[in-house]
């Protein structure tokens, strides 16, 4: 931003600071150099920027062409990928809420991609397949997809590649374990 210089009603030379360039009130004034945290260069931020980034660009691929969204690519994606789901295996796989699985679900139904089959040993849920058409939409998607993933990582050398799947692995591994410990200490409360 700056400042900005103008005449005032005088003729005189003014000048202007824009507020965004004041601290807030009862804020520090500092460039934030000694933050103990900062968010640019937090681990779990950095993650989410890259993961929404990626995200964005590759619902590019589909939404066009499908005019479905990130939810229902996934869920389209998963029956693709293991025949028949029920909604919360569905969810635990993707890691998306139930509601928002359940409104993917829905959204698929009525387009005719994904048909559901009463469970009766459990009425309810329902065993979750893809039809023909979604079958055709979840082929013709795939190599796209992959194309979308070989231009993403075709930047990495083979050996960062590996270091990057190793440290994903490690990462998914732990995260899985603190979410698990912070559940034990939740019911220890």
């Amino acid at each position: 931003m700056g400042d900005t210089v103008g005449q005032d009603k005088g003729g005189q030379r003014a000048t202007q600071k824009h507020p965004a360039d004041e601290p807030a009130a009862g804020a520090p004034a500092s460039t934030g150099d000694n933050a103990p945290l900062k968010l640019e260069q937090f681990l779990p931020y950095q993650l989410n920027v890259v993961a929404s980034l990626v995200s964005l660009a590759l619902s590019r691929v589909y939404a066009r062409r499908y005019r479905i969204g990130v939810p229902e690519w996934r869920v389209l994606v998963t029956l693709g990928q293991y025949g028949v789901m029920t909604a919360k295996a569905i969810s635990a796989h993707t890691h998306m809420h139930k509601t928002k699985v359940s409104r993917a679900v829905a959204l698929l139904e009525k387009r005719k991609l994904l048909a559901r089959r009463s469970n009766r040993a459990d009425m309810r849920e329902s065993f979750l397949s893809l039809t023909a058409s979604g079958r055709v939409m979840y082929e013709e998607v795939a190599p796209h997809a992959l194309a979308f993933a070989r231009r993403l990582t075709d930047i990495l050398t083979p050996s960062d590649r590996e270091a990057f799947d190793r440290a994903v692995a490690q990462l998914t591994e732990r995260s899985a374990q603190l979410v698990a410990e912070m559940e034990v200490e939740k019911e220890e409360e």
